[in-house]
């Protein structure tokens, strides 16, 4: 019997159009930018579908050329959207600077932006029909109170109709503060039943450890039943439904880790969504967390599921 279960990822938040320098140096010296897009849950979501898993993005674009590139390029990748053009409020920009060949800064022109002003009514209820999972993540509540409302709208819709939810704190200190990023997202932590973190993001909730699956378990302690505590270049450390594991990063010479931690997500949350064990879901979001790194931009490295053996390959060309 073919398995009939929904495997659908339904998330929102706000995806921007993303300039990125054509050379490493000093923005003001640099002669060209390319455009991109580029956000948090659209990565997580194009991940998700290039390793097979269908996926909904629900979000806010300007009526604008740069609105128009956001809705392009999710549409190339297969997504289905759920998106509202507001013709009273720009699409968001963000801008990286590579100053150094290892280094990346990276600049947001978001505040009244068409995302930031994400509302309930923006989260039809018909999108979680046959849904199996909801991602969502700590920036989105930051942008704005009617933001927030519309993360917390989508996770009790979830919640409701038994959809799982998932949560990845994603904390960005240039928005809110730690004291009252805690404060907000704290309900959202104890509602998720899969939570990620890193261990500075975990610590706005839980007391510190110096071991990272005792973090993991603080963080389960707190409602949810999978706890992932991501670690970059020293892989990760989880428990969930009383397992508890650590797995090591495959390495690599990175060239751009923006979006590596969504990447991350959306490896584990597809084997999830494939019934594997802890083990093959921690082993494919580090897989895919690496993958990110190889190239420059937020997703544009993200693998398909044919290609996640690359990085262990011994041959450098195929034939």
């Amino acid at each position: 019997m073919p398995d009939t279960r929904p495997t659908r990822v339904v998330t929102l938040g706000e995806t921007m159009a993303l300039l990125t320098p054509d050379r490493v140096g000093a923005l003001a010296h640099v002669p060209g930018m390319a455009l991109s897009v580029g956000g948090a849950e659209s990565n997580v979501a194009i991940g998700l579908r290039r390793l097979g898993v269908p996926a909904t993005w629900i979000g806010r674009v300007g009526d604008d050329p740069f609105g128009r590139s956001v809705t392009r390029h999710l549409r190339a990748e297969d997504l289905d959207l759920r998106v509202r053009v507001d013709t009273g409020a720009p699409t968001g920009l963000m801008v990286k600077e590579r100053r150094t060949a290892r280094t990346t800064g990276v600049w947001y022109y978001r505040a009244g932006s068409a995302g930031s002003r994400l509302a309930p009514e923006d989260v039809p209820d018909d999108a979680f029909g046959g849904a199996a999972l909801l991602h969502v993540t700590g920036i989105t509540p930051a942008l704005s109170a009617t933001a927030a409302d519309a993360v917390r709208h989508a996770v009790h819709t979830a919640k409701d109709r038994g959809v799982l939810v998932s949560f990845d704190v994603n904390l960005r200190t240039k928005l809110w503060s730690p004291a009252r990023a805690a404060e907000e997202l704290a309900p959202l932590v104890a509602a998720a039943d899969i939570v990620f973190a890193g261990p500075e993001e975990a610590e706005l909730f839980v007391a510190p450890h110096d071991d990272p699956l005792e973090t993991a378990a603080a963080l389960g302690a707190l409602g949810p039943s999978q706890a992932v505590v991501k670690l970059g270049a020293d892989g990760c450390a989880a428990v969930a439904d009383g397992e508890r594991l650590t797995v090591p990063a495959v390495p690599v010479d990175a060239v751009d880790t923006v979006g590596a931690g969504d990447a991350f997500v959306a490896g584990y949350l597809a084997e999830l969504l494939a019934g594997k064990p802890l083990e093959r879901r921690l082993r494919t979001a580090v897989a895919t967390g690496a993958f990110a790194c190889t190239v420059p931009g937020d997703w544009e490295g993200l693998p398909t599921r044919e290609e996640l053996s690359l990085l262990t390959v011994t041959e450098n060309v195929a034939r």
